[in-house]
């Protein structure tokens, strides 16, 4: 196998970030949502999860270590969602994603031949989207970090054109992420904050992007889909018949959208090989790239394991494998 294996999934853990935020206006608030959305005895579960991870989230060397246990040549590492903080004022908010993309970069610099970042951009404050996604390329950062969604906007978003039309024009990879999800207490039980939420805001995210014409507007962007792009691919026939059938549904994109899963990205973590080769079919074996969640316990501890389960064809198994992403991070 002469194509490195790229995971491009894998997440930093970053206290500066913590830190800076600790004890500003907001921050309760913010707290009690997370409380409201998640429930007591899931945050008490993430708590020691994440307590346990620590070494691998934040010591470089015991990633690569780990790194190397998974066979994986390289990781795309993106900070932890929990660090989007959406709640912040104008000025915090610059300092988060500037300390943010500068610790990430910090965190990769041991073995940038083996770690390449991601940063952070303010969805909250539109304005600032531009000078973050550029002070992450500074870095030398691939790309940037967002979530499905800021209060109060979606990604489908007029404000958020600029930031799309640089994004495109950089080559800058846009990882799509969701941290949190709006039908809140209906998921507070059971880990459904994420079992349900996370595959419905990647499906929400994904769908305001096609059906607003944010990719026919800017067809270079790479737009890479965190869990397999939630609930979208496997059941895009009812957005193609929408799109048919309605003239509400039809009026803001140019084409069929099952066609736009062929413009996207997808990670590999969908935890099914059946629903692993079914969004190869639906989005093609150039567009999916292996993912693992590292090393969060939703993710998979053994990437090529779960790949190996699929049952590919051999030229298919290694796109995902790490020849779709070398492709990918070539471009920046």
């Amino acid at each position: 196998m002469t194509t490195p294996t790229v995971d491009v999934h894998a997440h930093v853990l970053l206290p500066e970030v913590e830190a800076l935020v600790a004890g500003l206006p907001g921050q309760d608030a913010a707290r009690a949502l997370d409380v409201r959305r998640n429930g007591p005895e899931a945050l008490a579960v993430n708590g020691a999860m994440v307590r346990e991870r620590i070494p691998r989230l934040t010591d470089p060397a015991v990633r690569l270590a780990a790194m190397d246990a998974q066979g994986v040549d390289v990781q795309l590492v993106s900070p932890s969602p929990s660090h989007y903080h959406y709640w912040t004022d104008a000025e915090t908010a610059e300092k988060v994603y500037r300390l943010a993309n500068e610790a990430t970069a910090a965190h990769c610099s041991p073995a940038p031949d083996r770690l390449r970042g991601l940063g952070l951009v303010p969805l909250h404050h539109p304005e600032q989207l531009v000078r973050a996604l550029d002070h992450a390329l500074e870095l030398g950062l691939t790309g940037v970090e967002i979530s499905s969604h800021a209060p109060g906007r979606e990604l489908s978003d007029p404000a958020y054109e600029p930031f799309w039309a640089r994004a495109a024009q950089t080559g800058a990879i846009v990882f799509l992420h969701p941290f949190g999800c709006t039908l809140d207490e209906r998921l507070d039980r059971w880990y459904l904050s994420n079992i349900v939420g996370q595959p419905t805001e990647n499906a929400v995210a994904l769908s305001h992007l096609i059906f607003s014409g944010v990719l026919d507007r800017h067809p270079g962007l790479i737009v890479l889909a965190a869990h397999g792009g939630g609930y979208l691919p496997t059941h895009i026939g009812r957005s193609d018949h929408a799109w048919s059938a309605r003239s509400d549904a039809g009026a803001g994109c140019a084409h069929l959208p099952s066609s736009y899963l062929r413009r996207l990205y997808f990670d590999s973590l969908v935890h099914d090989p059946h629903v692993l080769r079914e969004l190869i079919r639906a989005a093609g074996p150039d567009r999916v790239l292996l993912g693992s969640d590292f090393p969060f316990d939703m993710g998979t501890d053994d990437p090529l394991g779960a790949l190996r389960a699929a049952r590919l064809p051999d030229a298919d198994f290694h796109a995902v494998r790490g020849g779709n992403a070398a492709a990918l991070l070539r471009k920046d």
